[in-house]
């Protein structure tokens, strides 16, 4: 089911406008909701640079699950006690990212891994680790050092990496 759900992040990293100064990265957030639900509900998903501002996949997943009405929560809840708050879906929520949440941003904008904390998502699965083409990144350890499990998904990082490449040479 993991390797599922970062599948899906990589279609939405393939619907990026390449950059030579950015990484082409796609986010998937499932919930499970109310505990012990059966099966995960895909909450939002995002890619870099979807919504307006230099944006990243994580942040831009976030920003959409969000924006989320009370009427859409309870399609994707039906078994849930309401009224329902996404900030109470988020504590039992996953983020699957193609790529490492970043820990820094040249743009001065919020980092991702910033974002995850703030939501208090509990775990995140990461595709490849964040190459130092820009910058040093850190920031899965910034996730666990916050109580954030942190899952490595083997099988796609060569994937994930040409991917958040996209046209470059």
């Amino acid at each position: 089911m993991d390797q599922e759900y970062l599948r899906l992040a990589l279609d939405e990293a393939r619907k990026c406008t390449p950059s030579p100064t950015a990484y082409c990265v796609g986010c998937v957030l499932t919930a499970t909701y109310p505990p012990g639900s059966a099966k995960p509900v895909i909450l939002a998903r995002g890619y870099s640079r979807e919504l307006p501002g230099n944006t990243h996949a994580e942040a831009n997943a976030l920003a959409k699950a969000r924006q989320l009405s009370q009427a859409e929560l309870e399609e994707l809840f039906p078994g849930a006690s309401f009224p329902l708050t996404i900030d109470a879906i988020l504590v039992h929520a996953d983020i699957y990212t193609t790529m490492e949440p970043c820990s820094v941003r040249t743009s001065g904008l919020a980092p991702c891994a910033d974002a995850v904390i703030a939501a208090g998502i509990k775990r995140c699965f990461i595709g490849v680790g964040e190459p130092d083409d820009f910058v040093n990144c850190e920031g899965a350890q910034k996730l666990k050092g916050a109580g954030v499990e942190v899952i490595w998904l083997a099988g796609l990082e060569k994937e994930c990496l040409e991917v958040a490449r996209m046209g470059r040479d």
